[in-house]
């Protein structure tokens, strides 16, 4: 993974490259987009350690991703480049309606149990484990203690409210969880 900059901060991570297809220097793309075909919407993406990487296509066979660099026409060119993560600027993601968000929205926001109004401390990452998003909470100056907590994003169970405009995550969390 990236190291956090001041530079970075406005990257997401949409993708990673696979392993290498084929002996022209192609390799297989793993979208990490919902769905995974959104990734072939964006155009000026941002190879990790590796800015200067130009994506020439992406592709769909069979149901996985396919791509290229401009510059890379050998398997071997491309093999060291395997795992590293792909990035696009927040700025091309679609505007979103509403009381939509994006998980990079939710950092650095309040996290409140509303059952006795304690501040749990603040969203550090919204993370996924295979069953559900998790947002992982790290105390803050305000916070009731100084656990860090792993709460499920699952809507009307936990996570009851969003508030953007407030900072605000009400959750129905027990605080010795």
């Amino acid at each position: 993974m990236m190291k956090k900059s001041s530079i970075d901060i406005d990257l997401i991570c949409v993708g990673s490259i696979g392993k290498p297809r084929g002996l022209k220097g192609e390799f297989f793309l793993n979208s990490f987009c919902d769905p995974k075909q959104n990734i072939c919407n964006y155009t000026n993406f941002i190879v990790e350690k590796n800015p200067d990487l130009k994506i020439s296509f992406i592709r769909q066979a069979s149901g996985k991703f396919i791509s290229k660099f401009d510059t890379f026409d050998d398997v071997d060119d491309i093999k060291k480049y395997t795992n590293l993560n792909i990035f696009i600027n927040k700025t091309e993601l679609p505007e979103l309606n509403g009381e939509e968000y994006y998980w990079h929205d939710l950092v650095g926001m309040n996290v409140i149990d509303i059952t006795n109004n304690d501040n749990l401390g603040i969203v550090a990452e919204v993370v996924n484990y295979g069953s559900n998003d998790i947002l992982e909470i790290k105390p803050s100056e305000s916070s009731v203690d100084e656990n860090l907590r792993k709460i499920p994003y699952v809507k009307d169970v936990f996570i009851k409210k969003v508030e953007l405009n407030e900072n605000i995550i009400k959750v129905e969390w027990p605080k010795d969880f």
